[in-house]
């Protein structure tokens, strides 16, 4: 098969290094890519959200399946796009990508459905939005409607953070249109656990956990990212309390998406927070999560493209599939000043020294033969083990590995699973 994958992440990395292993998978392109994608795919210089290029190269290429990894091109509806010219594609169609591309939808679905989450309001206009938010309780997390990179939650732990997250969504619109509506949420304390599904209408096939660390700095402090490291499994979160999140929480989400008339077709992420009540629901994506999946793909031993042509085909109820015993964990090596704004094109060197990790390509570009940083997250290092302690130790010895200049990068990844 000749498959297209969109998206130039990490995340993407890793799914290409997935499809790789397929012997169903003959070539690889990717668009646009990033320089680690190159070693493994044939990039091509087309933008995720250029449709109709990607539609005219998948025609022109005989492209057999294209898979859409990013959120944006899910909820601006690529997926519908190529189904209209009769290429096959993965991943979830625009109405089901609501779910991560409105934040007020998905709130709505998730009260109207009794499915556990924050206490809420949602607002389209400021002045009532910041009435409502000065008689909340603080801390209190404010979350911009549409997608914003990850970056559009806010968590206040005075007024006047709160008050300057809000006027700067809604009024200063950092975050563009995505700011149009907002979200305002108690804030809900405990862990936080991430579970990623195979998802065809109400057929969910359970991935393994994992859990993301969004902070920049060590202990859960300075501002959210985009994920800055994670693990899998989560073996101090009990099974009971895994297995209850899935019972109330996906299962039930996936259902309501079918009766709504948006039945989901994909990878559905679901970001919880296990609180003192039990599991409740954060966020829901409509892909991969990163850097979750850079975890999740190197435990799975079925072959994904099977997995892929069973949703795709209505077969995912009856496949089987195989998990890995082993633990990862992946360590973000991150540019000087991320999330904020950063330097490009630095030289990164060591990626030869590298032990038996493995490296996911995040934010990189290839020039003159060599690997530069081009991008926030830059690289995601994976060590894999018999437990979370050895993964843990291999990852960040070949973390140590490699320099660029500024490099940063939480120092207590997984910490909490050493119990």
């Amino acid at each position: 098969m000749r498959v297209m994958v969109i998206g130039r992440g990490g995340r993407e990395h890793a799914i290409i290094w997935a499809l790789k292993r397929s012997p169903k998978v003959s070539k690889l392109y990717c668009a646009p890519g990033n320089g680690g994608i190159s070693l493994l795919a044939e990039c091509v210089p087309i933008q995720e959200n250029d449709f109709a290029a990607i539609s005219e190269f998948a025609l022109k290429e005989n492209i057999d399946l294209v898979f859409v990894a990013p959120d944006d091109p899910l909820s601006d509806g690529l997926v519908d796009y190529l189904e209209a010219a009769n290429i096959r594609a993965y991943g979830p169609r625009k109405n089901a990508a609501e779910i991560e591309g409105s934040k007020v939808f998905t709130k709505r679905l998730l009260k109207k459905y009794n499915i556990p989450t924050a206490a809420y309001e949602s607002f389209d206009d400021y002045e009532q939005a910041l009435a409502y938010l000065r008689l909340q309780k603080l801390p209190i997390v404010i979350k911009a409607d549409g997608l914003a990179a990850g970056k559009g939650v806010v968590v206040a732990h005075a007024l006047e953070e709160a008050e300057k997250a809000l006027y700067d969504m809604m009024v200063g619109q950092v975050f563009g249109k995505s700011g149009n509506q907002v979200v305002i949420e108690e804030f809900l304390q405990g862990q936080e656990m991430s579970l990623l599904a195979f998802v065809d209408g109400t057929v969910v096939r359970r991935m393994v956990p994992s859990q993301d660390h969004k902070p920049v700095f060590d202990g859960d402090q300075g501002p959210n990212t985009g994920g800055m490291g994670t693990y899998s499994p989560v073996p101090h979160i009990s099974s009971a309390i895994v297995e209850e999140a899935w019972e109330t929480i996906v299962q039930p989400t996936a259902e309501a998406m079918v009766k709504e008339g948006r039945p989901f077709r994909g990878v559905l992420y679901a970001g919880l927070m296990i609180t003192e009540e039990g599991p409740k629901t954060i966020e829901f994506n409509a892909r991969f999560g990163d850097p979750e999946t850079q975890v999740v793909l190197p435990r799975l031993q079925t072959d994904l493209m099977d997995i892929i042509l069973a949703s795709l085909e209505g077969r995912l109820g009856d496949i089987e599939i195989r998990w890995s015993e082993e633990a990862a964990v992946c360590v973000i090596l991150a540019s000087e000043g991320y999330p904020g704004s950063y330097p490009k094109g630095l030289p990164i060197e060591g990626l030869d020294e590298v032990g038996d990790s493995l490296v996911f390509h995040a934010g990189t570009a290839l020039q003159n033969g060599e690997f530069v940083t081009n991008g926030g997250r830059v690289l995601g290092v994976v060590g894999l083990g018999k437990d979370i302690a050895e993964a843990r130790e291999k990852a960040y010895a070949d973390a140590d590995r490699i320099r660029f200049q500024g490099k940063h990068y939480r120092t207590d990844i997984a910490k909490k699973a050493l119990v």
